[in-house]
């Protein structure tokens, strides 16, 4: 089955990026206010450009990627530059490296001299 990256041109003239199976639903939906908040906000006016990818995987990291593009980039991807799409596509199927555990700061234990304290100013002793 196939996957879709779209891009849309909306209101504003703003460009939204985003992930379908059925790429013409999805621009249904945008269009009647329930596709999601940006699009509810700027309605989208024209179906710009999609991407055919073989899996939701590959689908999923080409919209990062365009999202992460600037704005001049995303218009020059629009238009049809298969040069920055080639770049774009280069590395979806590989395999990521598994990312390593971060350790975290532990905090450190207080020594009698902490800044909060048990005992208030404003009690008296002795009561």
């Amino acid at each position: 089955m196939p996957h879709f990256v779209y891009m849309l041109r909306c209101k504003g003239n703003r460009i939204y990026t985003g992930y379908a199976v059925d790429v013409e639903a999805r621009y249904s939906e945008h269009c009647s206010g329930r596709g999601a908040k940006f699009t509810k906000a700027f309605p989208p006016e024209v179906v710009l450009c999609t991407f055919e990818l073989d899996s939701r995987e590959e689908a999923l990291r080409l919209e990062a990627r365009i999202k992460r593009l600037k704005r001049p980039q995303k218009e020059q991807l629009a238009a049809g530059d298969s040069e920055l799409e080639s770049e774009l596509r280069a590395g979806l199927g590989e395999l990521l490296k598994p990312r390593k555990k971060r350790s975290r700061k532990r905090k450190k234990k207080c020594a009698g001299n902490c800044a909060k304290s048990n005992s208030s100013p404003n009690l008296r002793q002795g009561q």
